[in-house]
């Protein structure tokens, strides 16, 4: 079987490329700073430059997934990419000069700052539009070859969060054409599955065998060949999670439970109690920021909202025990008054000093005072009013499941997907909130707790 002669870069591949020749690109400009003029705030001749280059790749990398500097839809789109580079850069440069310990002692001639701004600057958004005139360009795309029935094929096709440019279906390989597509289509009780492959440099094959039956076809025993040669083959399910990173839709019936499992984190005391002591610590956090917002907050509810500071509602928690959430009062009073209802966009019972509240997320600063009393923990599925809960609950199949562990003042969900107003939005929430459930881990955490501080910065709130 002939090797594909189409080199593609995967979603993880590309962001090592990112992550690694950024850095590469930052010290070989301080390198050629160095040579050619006299620099002496970032010298590779200190014994101490070790410790100073870790110290800045650890900077660019914490404010870089901050910024979302890392974020692939970003790094592909060259205004976004500016701005991202350009607030990375101006955070790290603060927190890097104003680390005296760590970091080289401030220079008497402060242009030198300037020059290590410049230089950090240049060297990653060189390494940027390398990357979107190289790497990012079709030629480097992934080509995928599909085996599935017309639903399945429709299905992944109308995904939006799928990278249609790295990844490229070359075709698809069913019982009958789909209509609404231009897609290649391939008969599969007529095909020639490694000549297929080899004409269009196909470096995976996504199949789903649920409503065709594979064993019975001579498709299977060419699928077995290829395998063996070498050729990527995995489910569209197992596709669908990696590139939308949620569950599948298709995961949501009667078979449920031979496709869904547990994070082994569920269990694992020793991340249930490193997780409460994140909990604790970054309550401690918030509760000083509460402090010191309440005034600003009061005399912007005096003027804006008119009515009580704090908002205290019944939530479902774990196992689903209710408690008391808090949050700063962004709504009109009596507000609910003709029954209990989803915040909708552009809610007329929002005052406009609550929208910027919630727009900010510091209508939710109070809850951390759930988290200190272990009502809520720092990440997870957020709670909902056990009238929603139970209307979820008879709507959607598995939303129960959301209950197994504490909720969350940030999650999964929430910073994958807008606020849910509707009864489709829930659904989508759902199958993010699921995977984090099966999926959930420390790493995992870090991430949501980046990407919420984004969130919070890039006021995405709702």
């Amino acid at each position: 079987m002939p090797q594909n002669h189409i080199i593609h870069f995967s979603i993880s591949e590309r962001k090592i490329y990112l992550r690694f020749l950024d850095i590469v690109f930052v010290l070989f400009g301080f390198y050629l700073l160095n040579s050619l003029f006299d620099y002496s705030y970032f010298t590779f001749s200190n014994p101490k430059s070790l410790t100073w280059m870790f110290l800045l790749v650890f900077y660019i990398y914490l404010f870089g997934e901050i910024f979302e500097m890392y974020k692939l839809k970003v790094a592909s789109d060259i205004y976004l990419t500016l701005r991202s580079v350009f607030i990375t850069i101006i955070f790290t440069t603060i927190f890097y000069v104003f680390t005296p310990v760590l970091s080289p002692e401030l220079p008497e001639n402060r242009i030198q700052i300037a020059y290590f701004v410049l230089v950090l600057f240049g060297a990653v958004i060189l390494n940027r539009w390398l990357y979107i005139k190289l790497i990012f360009a079709p030629r480097f795309s992934k080509n995928i070859l599909i085996i599935a029935n017309v639903e399945t094929v429709k299905k992944l096709l109308s995904l939006p969060k799928i990278d249609l440019k790295s990844n490229h279906f070359v075709g698809y390989i069913s019982n009958e054409a789909l209509e609404e597509t231009k897609m290649p289509y391939i008969n599969i009780n007529s095909v020639n599955l490694e000549t297929c492959v080899k004409d269009n440099f196909v470096n995976e094959i996504i199949v789903a065998s649920t409503k065709i039956n594979l064993t019975k076809n001579k498709i299977n025993t060419q699928l077995i060949e290829l395998f063996e040669s070498g050729m990527v083959v995995r489910s569209v399910d197992g596709f669908i999670e990696e590139e939308t990173n949620r569950i599948s839709e298709d995961h949501l019936s009667k078979d449920f439970y031979n496709n869904f499992t547990f994070s082994k984190s569920h269990q694992n005391n020793l991340y249930i109690a490193f997780q409460r002591f994140l909990d604790i610590l970054f309550s401690l956090i918030g509760m000083v920021i509460l402090v010191t917002l309440i005034p600003l907050v009061f005399i912007g509810n005096l003027l804006g909202n008119k009515g009580k500071l704090f908002y205290k509602q019944k939530r479902v928690g774990k196992k689903g025990v209710e408690f008391n959430i808090i949050k700063f009062r962004t709504m009109i009073s009596n507000s609910e008054k003709n029954g209990a209802i989803w915040a909708m966009k552009n809610d007329t019972r929002i005052t406009p000093f609550g929208r910027i509240l919630r727009k900010s997320r510091i209508d939710e600063v109070p809850q951390f005072i759930n988290v200190l009393k272990n009502d809520m923990g720092l990440i997870g599925p957020r709670p909902e009013r056990k009238k929603f809960v139970e209307k979820l609950s008879k709507e959607l199949p598995f939303y129960a499941l959301r209950n197994v562990i504490k909720p969350g003042l940030t999650g999964w969900a929430q910073v994958m997907h807008p606020y849910a107003n509707t009864m489709q939005d829930q659904h989508k929430k759902l199958l993010y909130d699921l995977y984090y459930i099966r999926e959930r881990n420390l790493i995992m955490d870090f991430k949501i707790i980046i990407k919420t501080i984004s969130t919070i910065l890039f006021f995405r709130g709702t």
